[in-house]
């Protein structure tokens, strides 16, 4: 497969079906360029049964670095994690604002979002086990009961040590119904936003 070295390691596992965005007829505005940007349907991941495979509704575009941070992330915390809690697999997730031209929370001024150059994603919902046989959502706006709760708080704890920023409900009216993770570097390597 054509590409850059990260495209062809994702490309390479069995279960990621990630393909490159065709470049744009017109280049995007400043500060809003994607390195190596990329469409994830979906990412393989280990269950007990053999490899397995979470899709991403609808297909994003994040760069191709965000793409190993979500993979990494779903494989080794995500997937063992909703199989702990709720003995199903990890199937899907329901996501919104991959890459979007614009600033941080749809302000006028200030500072871009890191959503324009694709490293950050937002997810709104877990789909766990397949819907036609009775399949859960977990919806990070409206978690139904205790269990849902304690699952999306252990989820933003391990999203806490796979991202570098990772915001949602509670943190501001912005993020109320989705968690955003991102990947873009704060001014210290080893230092990280979690709220």
């Amino acid at each position: 497969m054509e590409g850059s070295a990260c495209l062809r390691r994702l490309a390479a596992v069995a279960g990621n079906e990630i393909r490159p965005v065709a470049p744009l007829a017109k280049p995007e505005p400043e500060g809003c360029q994607v390195v190596d940007p990329v469409v994830v349907a979906a990412l393989a991941v280990r269950t007990p049964a053999g490899p397995g495979q979470v899709r991403l509704l609808p297909p994003p575009t994040v760069s191709c670095e965000m793409a190993r941070a979500v993979s990494l992330w779903l494989d080794t915390s995500l997937q063992p994690l909703a199989r702990g809690v709720f003995e199903r697999e990890l199937t899907a997730l329901r996501v919104g604002g991959g890459h979007e031209c614009r600033r941080r929370n749809r302000q006028t001024q200030g500072s871009m979002s890191e959503h324009a150059t694709g490293q950050a994603l937002d997810i709104f919902a877990f789909q766990l086990g397949e819907e036609k046989q009775g399949g859960l959502e977990v919806s990070v706006e409206r978690p139904n009961g205790l269990e849902h709760t304690r699952f999306l708080e252990a989820v933003r704890q391990s999203a806490c040590g796979a991202f570098m920023t990772v915001l949602g409900p509670g943190s501001d009216a912005a993020h109320a119904n989705h968690l955003h993770v991102d990947i873009q570097q704060r001014r210290a390597a080893s230092s990280r936003f979690c709220q």
